[in-house]
């Protein structure tokens, strides 16, 4: 099995444990003389069998992850980048944002209102770290693919 058949497997094990919660939770109590509309005791067993599936696949895609290398990098190094790399991104941009917005002043005597940084320098960094994330992403995405689970 390649690793990116296992990442979607393991996305739809958390989709459908976290499914099964819910209806676990729909099921949880009746009126006296009723009876739920599914059987909780399946529904447990269901959940028991794909958190079972989903541990064993997430050891898998981790111990994977760990002895996959791009030259000296691992993947584990790589999925790190690319996570802190989305968040930098996206914390610059929303400054950005705010940093760009413009202030309308009605009246010379309003208080001018300057931005701290220089806007279009900070855009040219998040679009480097933009290209950044894009080659990483990319390179991750060819591992996964060509990568057989251990």
């Amino acid at each position: 099995m390649k690793l990116a058949l296992a990442l979607s497997e393991r996305s739809d094990l958390q989709r459908k444990i976290s499914e099964l919660g819910q209806r676990l939770n729909n099921n949880a109590k009746v009126q006296d003389g009723e009876k739920p509309a599914e059987n909780p005791e399946e529904l447990l067993s269901e959940l028991d069998s794909c958190i079972t599936r989903l541990e064993e696949l997430m050891a898998r895609i981790n111990r994977t992850n760990n002895e996959t290398k791009s030259g000296d990098t691992t993947l584990t190094s790589l999925i790190a980048k690319r996570d802190c790399l989305k968040e930098r991104i996206r914390i610059m941009r929303d400054f950005l944002n705010s940093a760009s917005e413009k202030v309308t002043r009605y009246s010379k005597t309003e208080i001018k209102i300057c931005s701290t940084v220089s806007v279009s320098d900070l855009q040219k960094q998040v679009d480097s770290y933009s290209k950044q994330l894009r080659e990483t992403d990319e390179l991750i995405q060819s591992l996964n693919w060509t990568t057989e689970l251990i």
